[in-house]
């Protein structure tokens, strides 16, 4: 597990030219929607693509993401669901997950013995560079560690993800 600071992360984010971010029951615990809409709109101005990867139970009832997200106005043509995104993955530089822990967990997919097993994931393990907001390293909802942090690809920015994206917003202007 590698962790990162949002000095370090703006200099990730130089190179990057498609984003996709990854909403999860962090970001509405932090009521962070809007500081991910603000940084969404100053990669768009960089000329940055930016998609939302939407899990059907992200969160904590089906629609909860479309729902904050809405509510701090990101288009919704650039909310896709769990099946139109995951053949982009591959091809993003940045998968931005903030918040999201069982529904980003390949254990489902590469676990047998593991809880999650069998539940579709989003497939963020595929982009090239992995970034993660996440107050600390427990366990979701499921109670399942996340191998994903372990991917030698996966950078954590621990703290409280309003804050952290505001602070990764500064470093970015």
């Amino acid at each position: 597990m590698r962790s990162i600071t949002p000095d370090e992360l703006a200099v990730v984010f130089e190179s990057a030219r498609s984003v996709i971010v990854v909403p999860g029951y962090g970001m509405a615990v932090a009521q962070a929607q809007y500081a991910v809409s603000d940084l969404a709109k100053l990669l768009l101005k960089r000329g940055i693509e930016v998609k939302y990867a939407i899990h059907p139970v992200a969160g904590r009832m089906p629609g909860h993401m479309n729902v904050l997200l809405a509510e701090a106005n990101v288009p919704y043509d650039q909310l896709y669901e769990m099946e139109q995104i995951n053949p982009y993955f591959a091809e993003a530089d940045i998968a931005l997950v903030v918040g999201a822990n069982d529904v980003t967990n390949p254990a489902a997919k590469n676990n047998k013995s593991s809880p999650l097993y069998g539940m579709p994931i989003l497939e963020v393990e595929r982009a090239k560079s992995i970034i993660v907001l996440k107050r600390s390293m427990r366990p979701g909802f499921a109670g399942v560690d996340n191998d994903l942090y372990y991917n030698p690809k996966c950078m954590m920015l621990f703290g409280d993800a309003k804050e952290s994206l505001n602070k990764l917003f500064s470093a970015l202007k």
